[in-house]
C-alpha cells in the first residue's frame, strides 16, 4: 500500500505541473520561424474502431495490412485515449483541442462555438486549402447534428438526408468508405496552390456491421469484416497518394474517435462506459519526409489524449497554437533523442453525460494516472491497471486512500480544464432527432443543460437496459418492428422515468401501426417531457389516427409553438384544422409554412385545392409549384384544370386534365 501511494504521489506531482501547462504558455506555443511552404496535412478519423483489432498494436487477425505498412513509417501511440464515447463529442475535442467540458460539444446538435480553437480555421487562416469528407449523417452540419464543424473549411463534402422507404442506409444517412474517399481523391486530383488539410472520417466500422463483399463473407466476425473494408479502402487511397507524390510530404494523422464494447463490464456498442473496450483508441502519426521511420523509437507507450492531436497538427507544421488549446504537443514524445527522466506521466481524462439525458441515470468521470483508473459513479471504482489490464477487481473498498487521492485529482482536473457555459440551452430539432434513431442513438428535442451530473442511478446497475434500447433502435431501422417492441418493452418497464424509452417503443407500434397501444405511451411519454415538440407532434398524430381529432389540436398546437420553423408540423396542424372545419387556421398555417419553405409539395398543393373556387388564380400559383416540385404527381394537374375552368379557359383546362389521365396512366 505505501509503495502504491509513494507512486502516486509521484505521479501527482507531475500532474500539478500538466495543470501548470493548462494556464501558463510553454515552449510548445514558441513556433519556429515560418518556413518557406508548410507540408500537407491528412486526418483520418476511423469512427467506432478498437485498437485492439489493429495489427500494428498487437491483433493477429490479419485485418489492417494498410495501416500496419504506414505504422512502420509513423510514430504508434500504443495508450491513446478518447475523452467521450461519442462521434461529435469525440471529433470536437479532436478537432478542438479541447475537453467536452470546455467546448461543451457533449452531444447530437450541440452547437461548436466560434470561440472555440478550431483546427481547420486555424489552418485556412495560414494559407491551407481546407476539406472534410465525412461518412455519417452525425457530423452533416448543414443537418444540424453537427453545427459548426463546417468552420474554416472550403469544401464540407456531407449531403445526408433522411432515409426513405425505398433506400438503403448507404443511400441517405450513411456513405461507405470506397465512396467517401472517392469524393476525397477527386478533390486531391483539383489542381491548386498552397498546401492543404485533407479530413476524412470512415463510419463502416459502427453497427450495424455490413461489410461489402469480398470482406462480408471472407470473416466470421462482421466487425472485423468492416474494420478490414474500411483498411483496404484505406490502402487505395496511400497508394493514390504515392502516385501523386504527395506521401512522402504529408504529414498523416490516423487515430478512431472511439472504440465498441462487445459484452465487457456488460455493455453492447457504446455510448455508456468508459473501460477500455471503447475509451482506447488506435492513434499514429507519420511526420513529413516519414522523419519517425529513420528513428528507433516508434512505438511509444506513454499515455496520451485525443485531445493532443489538435496541438501536435499545429506545432509540426509551424503554426502557433493558441493558449485555449488544452492539449499537449506529442512531437517531443515521438523524438528519441529527447530523453524524458523522469518521464511525466500524462493524466488521461475522459467523461460522459449520455447517460444522463437519455436515461436520467449518472453522469460518468473517469481518470487514469499512473497505474490506476478511476472512475467516478455513484457507486465509484479503482483499477490497477497493470495487475488488471481488464479491469475486473475493483480496489475501491480496500485502498481508499489512493482512491480518495485520485477523486480529488479528477475534480481539480475536470475544475482546471472546465468553461462556463454561455450559450443558450437548446434541445436538438425534432427533425434532426429522428434521424438519430436509424443509426441506433437516441436523443431529445427537450432543452437541457449540456452537463450532466455524477449521482443517482449508476449506469452500470442498468446496462442491459442500455443494451436493449439500442437493439430496439436498430431493429426499427432494420424493418424488425416486432423485435423492437419486444427490446423497447423492457425498457419501458425498467425505465419509467425516460421519456426516450417511451418514445422509442411508440416509434416501433407505430411502423406496426398498432396506433391504440401507441397512445398511451406516447401519453406518458409527454407527461414527463410537456415541452418535447417532437413527442407532441407524435402524440397529436396517434390521437388522429386512433379518432380523436378534436384532442389531436391541443398537441399539434404545442409543436408549433415549441418549433415554429417546423413545416411539416404546420402542414399538418393545418390539415386537422379543416378536419373541424377551421379554414380559415388552415390557411393561415399553409401560409406560414410556405413562408418558411416555398417549395413545400404537400402545403402548396392543398392550399392550392383550397383557393380554386374562389381564388382560381392565386390557387394556379400554388399548383404549379406544387407540380414543378412533384413532376409524376397528377393532383396537381388536376386540380389546375379545375381553376382554368374557373377563370374560362377550358383550352388550357382540357390540356390539364390530360396531363394528369397521362401521369395516372405510368
Amino acid at each position: 500500500m505505501l509503495d502504491s501511494l509513494s507512486e502516486l504521489m509521484h505521479c501527482c506531482r507531475w500532474m500539478l505541473i500538466v495543470f501548470l501547462a493548462l494556464t501558463i504558455p510553454t515552449s510548445q506555443g514558441q513556433t519556429p520561424k515560418k518556413p518557406q511552404l508548410r507540408p500537407n496535412v491528412i486526418l483520418i478519423t476511423l469512427d467506432t474502431t478498437r485498437a485492439d483489432r489493429m495489427g500494428f498494436l498487437g491483433s493477429d487477425r490479419g485485418l489492417t495490412p494498410s495501416l500496419d505498412a504506414l505504422a512502420k513509417q509513423s510514430a504508434v501511440f500504443t495508450r491513446a485515449y478518447s475523452q467521450v464515447p461519442l462521434t461529435t463529442a469525440s471529433h470536437a475535442t479532436i478537432l478542438t483541442g479541447t475537453y467536452p467540458q470546455y467546448n461543451h460539444v457533449s452531444d447530437f446538435g450541440a452547437p461548436l462555438s466560434a470561440d472555440v480553437p478550431y483546427l481547420p480555421d486555424l489552418m485556412h487562416r495560414q494559407g491551407y486549402h481546407t476539406a472534410a469528407f465525412v461518412g455519417s449523417i452525425v457530423l452533416d452540419p448543414e443537418k444540424g447534428l453537427a453545427p459548426g464543424f463546417d468552420r474554416g473549411f472550403e469544401v464540407f463534402d456531407a449531403g445526408f438526408h433522411n432515409r426513405q422507404p425505398t433506400q438503403t442506409r448507404y443511400e441517405s444517412v450513411e456513405r461507405r468508405a470506397s465512396e467517401v474517399l472517392s469524393h476525397a481523391e477527386a478533390w486531391l486530383q483539383r489542381s491548386r496552390t498552397g498546401p492543404f488539410f485533407l479530413w476524412v472520417h470512415l463510419y463502416d466500422p459502427h453497427d450495424p456491421y455490413d461489410a461489402p463483399e469480398p470482406f462480408r463473407s471472407r470473416f466470421s466476425d462482421p466487425y472485423d469484416g468492416e474494420i478490414a473494408y474500411s483498411d483496404a479502402v484505406l490502402g487505395k487511397l496511400f497508394a493514390a497518394l504515392r502516385r501523386s507524390r504527395l506521401y512522402d510530404g504529408c504529414l498523416i494523422a490516423i487515430m478512431a474517435d472511439h472504440g465498441e464494447a462487445f459484452g465487457e463490464h456488460g455493455e453492447q456498442s457504446h455510448g455508456i462506459f468508459l473501460y477500455d473496450e471503447t475509451i482506447r483508441v488506435p492513434l499514429l502519426i507519420k511526420l513529413p519526409g516519414n522523419a519517425v521511420a529513420s528513428k528507433s523509437r516508434k512505438l511509444i507507450d506513454d499515455r496520451v489524449s485525443l485531445v493532443d492531436v489538435a496541438p501536435t497538427i499545429l506545432q509540426a507544421i509551424g503554426i502557433r497554437v493558441p493558449q485555449a488549446v488544452q492539449g499537449t504537443s506529442l512531437l517531443s514524445l515521438m523524438d528519441p533523442a529527447k530523453a524524458r527522466v523522469p518521464a511525466i506521466e500524462r493524466p488521461v481524462y475522459s467523461e460522459n453525460d449520455y447517460p444522463n439525458r437519455a436515461f436520467r441515470w449518472s453522469s460518468l468521470r473517469t481518470l487514469r494516472l499512473g497505474r490506476y483508473l478511476y472512475v467516478e459513479a455513484p457507486k465509484p471504482e479503482l483499477y490497477d491497471l497493470i495487475s488488471d489490464p481488464s479491469t475486473k477487481r475493483s480496489l475501491y473498498a480496500s485502498s481508499p486512500a489512493i482512491a480518495d487521492t485520485l477523486s480529488s485529482q479528477l475534480e481539480t482536473f475536470r475544475k482546471n480544464t472546465s468553461s462556463e457555459f454561455t450559450g443558450q440551452h437548446v434541445g436538438l430539432d425534432p427533425r434532426k432527432a429522428s434521424t438519430l434513431g436509424a443509426l441506433g442513438y437516441v436523443a431529445s428535442d427537450v432543452r437541457a443543460s449540456p452537463e450532466g451530473t455524477v449521482g443517482g442511478i449508476d449506469p452500470k446497475d442498468r446496462i442491459g437496459i442500455a443494451n436493449s434500447f439500442h437493439a430496439g433502435l436498430l431493429d426499427i431501422e432494420e424493418g424488425r418492428f416486432d423485435d423492437a417492441v419486444a427490446q423497447l418493452e423492457r425498457v419501458v418497464e425498467n425505465e419509467p422515468r425516460s421519456e426516450l424509452a417511451y418514445h422509442g417503443l411508440a416509434a416501433a407500434l407505430i411502423k406496426l401501426r398498432d396506433f391504440e397501444k401507441a397512445l398511451p405511451i406516447l401519453e406518458k411519454a409527454v407527461e414527463l417531457a410537456p415541452e418535447s415538440g417532437i413527442l407532441q407532434y407524435r402524440l397529436g398524430v396517434v390521437l388522429y389516427e386512433t379518432g380523436k381529432t378534436k384532442d389531436s389540436v391541443a398537441h399539434f398546437e404545442t409543436a408549433v409553438q415549441a418549433v415554429p420553423d417546423w413545416v411539416e408540423a404546420r402542414y399538418s396542424l393545418a390539415t386537422i384544422y379543416l378536419r373541424i372545419e377551421r379554414r380559415a387556421d388552415a390557411l393561415r398555417e399553409l401560409d406560414q409554412a410556405l413562408e418558411i419553405d416555398p417549395s413545400y409539395y404537400r402545403a402548396n398543393l392543398l392550399r392550392g385545392t383550397l383557393l380554386v373556387e374562389e381564388k382560381p388564380s392565386e390557387a394556379l400559383r400554388d399548383l404549379q409549384r406544387a407540380a414543378s416540385e412533384e413532376p409524376n404527381a397528377r393532383e396537381p394537374h388536376q386540380y389546375m384544370a379545375q381553376a382554368y375552368e374557373q377563370l374560362g379557359d377550358d383550352a388550357k383546362a382540357s390540356e390539364q386534365r390530360i396531363i394528369a389521365e397521362r401521369l395516372n396512366a405510368q
